[in-house]
């Protein structure tokens, strides 16, 4: 538990993340609860480290006094095997984006799915999600394909450019859900398999500045679909804005970003953390709106899948 005589030093590793938006975020947060705490930004880029030297930092880190780091892209999976601990559930994902420093062992955690979790009960309320379709199924689509899961889908369909990753996670959650179906579906039987889906999800970058466009026609959509996106940068992705104007219920991007860092400062410093604040403090940090700008508090249980553009998780 948390002290106010306690001061707190936190990192993130990752390649591209200087802009990253989770260190103001729990910079500020800290600032409201009078708690000392610094968050800086260790960019692999910047600094001409390869992910490989995720290990070598973590340990640098805890010589030098940091309590804790997120990791992002490319080091979820990468971190694994210098953690002295992980959390079951993170252990399941098979990738870690929060790491605690406790009397000097790593403890590894996964908080996008636990962020991804409490967006979606908070911004898709009493939705059925019986089957869903998924496009991606790397770091940030490993996540929320478990929470779809244990939120009770029966059907889960992955899609991915990467068709060999796609089968092999829809393998290993088919084993760890075995009252559901879940396959790796190429795009074109997507097609199918949408139309009889409740909802649809974007885990991959398609729809960010970067990568302008929808992961599938949107023609296929109808009203009574859910549509949900983990992009927070644009919040109003072309999907989420296709959706919405065939009246369909849309779950955004920022959702997921702010349910992550919620959760990850929870764990770092024993305080719960003012949500419906913190996601008024990221619609600031994006300058766009949203209809919908309280979170409820999640349980302790941050970043991005495996593209390092800034903007999606």
């Amino acid at each position: 538990m948390s002290t106010r005589n306690e001061s707190y030093l936190v990192g993130l590793i990752g390649d591209g993340i200087t802009q990253s938006l989770t260190p103001p975020m729990h910079e500020a947060e800290a600032d409201r609860h009078g708690l000392r705490y610094l968050y800086r930004p260790v960019d692999l880029g910047v600094i001409g480290r390869p992910g490989t030297s995720v290990g070598d930092l973590l340990r640098a880190g805890r010589d030098l006094g940091f309590n804790a780091f997120n990791i992002t892209h490319p080091c979820k999976q990468l971190v694994l095997e210098h953690l002295d601990e992980i959390d079951p559930r993170a252990e399941a994902i098979q990738a870690v984006n929060t790491v605690l420093i406790r009397e000097g062992k790593f403890i590894g955690y996964n908080t996008d799915c636990s962020g991804f979790t409490t967006g979606f009960g908070h911004g898709l309320p009493g939705v059925t999600v019986g089957s869903v379709v998924q496009f991606g199924s790397g770091g940030a689509g490993s996540a929320v394909a478990e929470a779809l899961l244990s939120l009770g889908a029966q059907r889960l369909c992955l899609v991915d450019v990467d068709v060999a990753r796609a089968a092999e996670r829809a393998s290993e959650l088919a084993a760890r859900y075995p009252d559901a179906v879940v396959e790796a579906v190429t795009a074109e039987r997507a097609t199918e398999h949408i139309a009889a889906a409740d909802g649809v999800v974007n885990a991959t970058p398609v729809g960010m500045h970067h990568h302008p466009g929808t992961p599938f026609d949107v023609g296929l959509l109808r009203p009574e679909h859910w549509v949900a996106d983990v992009i927070y940068l644009p919040l109003e992705t072309p999907l989420v804005r296709a959706a919405r104007a065939l009246g369909c219920s849309v779950l955004d991007g920022g959702h997921m970003a702010v349910g992550q860092a919620v959760d990850a400062f929870a764990l770092i410093t024993g305080v719960a953390p003012d949500s419906a604040r913190m996601r008024r403090h990221f619609l600031e940090l994006t300058g766009q709106g949203d209809d919908a700008v309280t979170v409820p508090a999640s349980a302790p249980e941050g970043e991005r899948n495996h593209e390092k553009q800034e903007g999606v998780l």
